[in-house]
């Protein structure tokens, strides 16, 4: 090999250390992270899903055995866990898509036609619902829809016939709950989306002689379309994991009656110390909620 060539060799060799040298000073901040994620949130995650594979319980137990997929096969043929499946997605469908997403995004498009006092009131009550703890909003609304609660108290006062809410209508109870407390969320988002829309655009429609309906369908909705989609897709994915909500208003009851999975889960792991069922449960769970994700991140997508 001739001197031009072994140094050309040399010269590129030289390059190629040095630019692993500081790729490496380059993410070497990152290590931490990297190290706490693994051990904190893959550990644990790696764990689940071997737990979901064994008998493991709580008590009454001196081994645990591998079972295989013996747990999700039972849980697909246990009424109690598709009646959970069934109610998980009513509650998401009313709660999340059409309640908070809907909700939000009417008080977003009211808000920017309203004034400085009424804007600042409004966005009070409402953020203020959303930052409560969920389980002080469960004990609200539990206040509210119960027996001898406000909403009864309303409807006697109207001379309106009254019921036991949480004992007739338990899933859109607390179906109503969550969109009371969630509703926050969706309305930030859209009040940001809105504030993006050019303002002659809304302007120039109007004097062509759309009407409201039409400006909405054919000009607000799909330029916003990416915000609607991304609510949409965090919404489902926080409704899905509702658990304390329900718990301080019902329990999952009467009987199963508003028993969503994050319910059914806690009921089988930690009332029955069922902890291999229960974790496969999550497992499932996570399932669903990756489902909607990618259904969501595939509209995402396509082009209007």
């Amino acid at each position: 090999m001739s001197r031009a060539a072994t140094t050309t060799a040399y010269g590129t060799a030289g390059r190629g250390a040095r630019s692993r040298r500081r790729a490496l000073l380059r993410w070497s901040p990152l290590a931490p992270a990297t190290v706490l994620l693994l051990l904190f949130l893959a550990g644990p995650i790696g764990y689940c899903v071997y737990i979901a594979f064994t008998d493991m319980q709580l008590t009454g137990q001196e081994t645990t055995s591998f079972v295989g997929l013996e747990n999700f096969r039972y849980a697909f043929g246990d009424p109690a866990f598709l009646n959970a499946v069934v109610l998980t997605l009513v509650f998401t469908l009313i709660s999340s898509v059409l309640g908070q997403n809907t909700l939000g995004l009417a008080l977003a498009g009211l808000m920017r036609r309203a004034s400085k006092t009424v804007r600042a009131v409004t966005g009070a009550v409402v953020i203020t619902a959303w930052v409560l703890p969920e389980i002080v909003a469960g004990f609200l609304l539990y206040t509210f829809f119960e027996r001898r609660g406000t909403l009864n108290a309303i409807l006697d006062l109207l001379h309106l016939p009254t019921r036991n809410w949480l004992f007739t209508l338990p899933i859109l109870a607390v179906s109503f709950a969550n969109v009371w407390r969630g509703t926050a969320f969706s309305m930030l988002i859209y009040s940001a989306a809105l504030s993006e829309i050019p303002q002659e655009v809304t302007e120039s429609a109007e004097v062509d002689g759309a009407s409201g309906r039409q400006r909405l369908w054919h000009i607000t909705l799909p330029m916003i379309r990416r915000s609607i989609g991304t609510n949409l897709m965090l919404n489902t994915l926080q409704t899905l994991s509702v658990f304390g909500l329900i718990w301080a208003m019902t329990r999952g009851g009467p009987g199963s009656r508003s028993q969503t999975l994050p319910v059914f889960m806690y009921d089988q792991a930690f009332l029955k110390s069922l902890i291999g069922y229960g974790t496969a449960v999550a497992l499932l769970l996570l399932v669903v909620g990756a489902l909607f994700s990618a259904v969501y991140l595939r509209l995402l997508r396509e082009e209007v």
